[in-house]
């Protein structure tokens, strides 16, 4: 049987550049840029916006995201749930395009970066943006990695929509801030919805490959059909509940109706979502599934700074 590793021998290698813009699966970065965004709008509608915290804050979630994608590289090689017959990208670890030692270095340097914009954050806010940054480096870790990463349990999603979501927004609020908001945490509701529904379109791809590699994620419990019906729903909750946000919070406006300009992307990738099974289709969806929240939350960052 080939190995992912015979594929990359019989091909043109990569250029180290590129071998390493794939490990950072540059594709679901706007996962950890877009709460940044709006939790940093809040701060300004509020009135107490600040450049250097918000800077920290963006700095510090991409390099969580980037530590967390290498760690997810890493692990799933390991535990060899990689396999050669997957539909995404080839992974870097299991491809034989990076050594394991190397990856791990990257992963240390990825999450050494975050810890060094929390450690300005912590001189800037106080101790509570310590425990929202060791948290979230924790859980990117776990997810695949660990004696039982949750990844493998059925619970990315959940744990995606916690951290990529209230916790990201509400995080990136205090840091600039200096004080937790309600309105933060509500904002982080639809952001959440839309970054798990990025795990789901991942888990809708690799449904097969995963059960036979023993990972139990929500896509391999609930089946292909109902897992793309979670799909929908989180989209279609994102913005519904975005709306509703807007008209019953005292600090918001119906200006978050704005979000609504990138529903048509939203209903042609729900559709591909449902009619596609081959993996350029998936993978093109993973993609725009990322674009779509940060459209969504750009969208949502300036209507609150309309309002």
């Amino acid at each position: 049987m080939s190995t992912h590793a015979d594929h990359v021998a019989g091909a043109a290698r990569p250029s180290p550049v590129r071998i390493w813009l794939l490990a950072a699966r540059l594709r679901t970065l706007p996962v950890g840029l877009a709460p940044v965004l709006v939790g940093g709008a809040l701060a300004q509608h509020q009135d107490a916006f600040r450049a250097l915290p918000f800077l920290a804050a963006l700095l510090g979630a991409l390099f969580i995201q980037v530590g967390a994608n290498l760690s997810n590289d890493y692990s799933d090689a390991r535990r060899g749930a990689d396999a050669d017959d997957r539909l995404g990208p080839l992974r870097v670890t299991a491809g034989g395009l990076v050594p394991p030692r190397q990856v791990l270095v990257a992963i240390w340097v990825s999450f050494g970066a975050a810890v060094l914009c929390g450690a300005y954050l912590i001189a800037e806010v106080g101790w509570p943006i310590l425990a929202i940054g060791v948290a979230s480096i924790v859980a990117g870790v776990l997810y695949t990695g660990g004696p039982r990463p949750y990844g493998y349990d059925g619970l990315g999603e959940p744990f995606a929509f916690t951290f990529f979501g209230p916790v990201a927004v509400a995080g990136t609020h205090y840091a600039v801030v200096e004080s937790f908001d309600a309105t933060a945490v509500l904002l982080g509701v639809p952001v959440g919805l839309l970054a798990a529904a990025v795990l789901v379109v991942n888990n809708v791809r690799d449904i097969d490959t995963d059960r036979r590699a023993g990972k139990r994620t929500l896509a391999v419990r609930l089946g292909r059909p109902a897992t793309r019906g979670v799909y929908a729903g989180a989209i279609v909750a994102a913005y519904v509940g975005t709306v509703v946000l807007g008209i019953a919070d005292g600090d918001l406006s119906p200006w978050t109706a704005l979000v609504l300009v990138s529903a048509p992307l939203a209903v042609r990738l729900v559709t591909t979502v449902r009619t596609r099974v081959d993996g350029p289709g998936l993978n093109a969806a993973l993609a725009g599934t990322g674009q779509l929240e940060l459209a969504f939350c750009v969208l949502l960052s300036a209507a609150i700074l309309l309002g």
